[in-house]
């Protein structure tokens, strides 16, 4: 299976289980892996027959700017269902990060990666 990668889509959102994040939203970021043959585009050089990955990265920015969540498990969980409603994409990693964590210890990233396919 070949690889489409984005990395590093930054949205803000109000997803957290304190008000403050609610309230205040901060910023996301995203990467995603989409799985999909990419043979039939290539030798057509038809984008049509791919995934068009800037469609992908909007639709991922929506969902991390839209309905506020708990937690960033479900936030990836939503992003990869999205992601896999693009008929050539079989299977997405996606790796959501929340830098600005309401963590009380000096940390760099809080990240969740799930990977989800059609089968």
């Amino acid at each position: 299976m070949d690889r489409v990668a984005l990395r590093g889509l930054k949205a803000r959102g109000h997803h957290g289980v304190f008000p403050k994040e609610r309230e205040e939203g901060q910023t996301f970021i995203v990467d995603l892996v989409l799985g999909l043959d990419t043979r039939p585009a290539a030798a057509d050089d038809d984008l049509t027959k791919t995934v068009h990955y800037g469609i992908v990265a909007e639709e991922a920015v929506a969902v991390v700017a839209g309905e506020p969540v708990n937690l960033i498990e479900t936030l990836a969980e939503r992003i990869a269902q999205t992601c896999l409603k693009h008929e050539g994409v079989q299977e997405v990693e996606v790796c959501v990060h929340k830098p600005d964590a309401p963590i009380t210890v000096p940390f760099d990233d809080v990240t969740v990666t799930i990977l989800r396919s059609r089968a």
